[in-house]
């Protein structure tokens, strides 16, 4: 997918399943990954000047979980421009609208439709 080559994504989760199996699958398409355990992981890599297109949040972890990290994105001039998909493994009904409420962009559930979510990745990034 040459519109995505060489953007760089953060995928935020706390499962190294899921991130070997996204970052595989990005990786696969040209695209560059940094990778953050949690919400405060990613806002410390986001104070290094470390700018990525686009972030994939999962909304469930421990530490600074997905809701407490969109607060702090949304406070904060530098980082409220980068666009934010919200990702939930337990998509129950009002989810994606609590996401979008919290400062989410967008938003997509576990397992992942990886045609969805390349079609999520061109909207909010190219």
């Amino acid at each position: 997918m040459e519109k995505l080559k060489d953007k760089l994504v953060a995928i935020v989760d706390d499962e190294e399943s899921n991130i070997y199996a996204l970052s595989n699958c990005l990786e696969a398409r040209d695209m560059r990954i940094v990778i953050a355990k949690n919400g405060e992981e990613l806002i410390l890599l986001l104070k290094k000047d470390i700018k990525p297109d686009i972030i994939l949040l999962d909304m469930m972890m421990p530490v600074m979980d997905g809701y407490e990290t969109l607060g702090v994105l949304k406070g904060n001039d530098s980082f409220k421009q980068i666009p934010v998909i919200a990702v939930t493994a337990r998509a129950m009904k009002g989810d994606k609208e609590k996401c979008m409420e919290a400062g989410a962009w967008d938003y997509i559930a576990k397992p992942l439709d990886i045609n969805l979510l390349m079609d999520k990745l061109i909207r909010w990034i190219v």
